[in-house]
């Protein structure tokens, strides 16, 4: 009874180690705990995610000067390059990379811009039940950093 009761702690406790976070669902902008740029900002109003097995999904609802977009880009979890839509039709090249524990996930990407090449890192991470994400874009107009904390809807 005791090796069967050590066995079942055993698996749980692999389990656990095991997992990763998952960052499915629905998520709303907390301008409140977060700290964005003063003149501009990255943060999108609305996130939705759909992660499963190897692969997820972010899609982005954002506004910019009046105008609502969407954005959708997929990833592998493996930190193999993926290509996505980037601006005005260009081809955004992400690796999407899980920290040691699986707790935090960093994308970065290299986005074209007029000649240029722009990197936005972002990592996702959950605190008090929140998605936070770390985004730091980088061009030669300067660099842009924000914490983004959303509430699951």
């Amino acid at each position: 009874m005791k090796k069967l009761f050590f066995l079942a702690v055993a698996l749980c406790c692999s389990i656990s180690l095991f997992a990763q976070t998952d960052f499915s669902g629905t998520w709303k902008l907390n301008n409140s705990k977060s700290k964005l740029g003063e003149q501009f900002s990255m943060a999108p109003k609305t996130i939705v995610v759909a992660q499963k097995g190897n692969d997820i999904s972010v899609e982005k609802h954002s506004e910019f000067q009046g105008n609502e977009f969407t954005s959708t880009d997929k990833y592998t979890l493996d930190g193999k390059e993926c290509v996505n839509k980037g601006f005005m039709d260009t081809e955004k090249k992400s690796k999407a990379v899980w920290d040691g524990e699986k707790k935090s996930l960093t994308v970065t990407s290299k986005i074209p811009m007029q000649g240029e090449t722009m990197t936005v890192t972002e990592i996702f991470s959950m605190k008090d039940g929140a998605m936070v994400i770390q985004s730091k874009a980088s061009s030669s107009y300067g660099d842009l950093e924000e914490t983004q904390v959303f509430d699951k809807k």
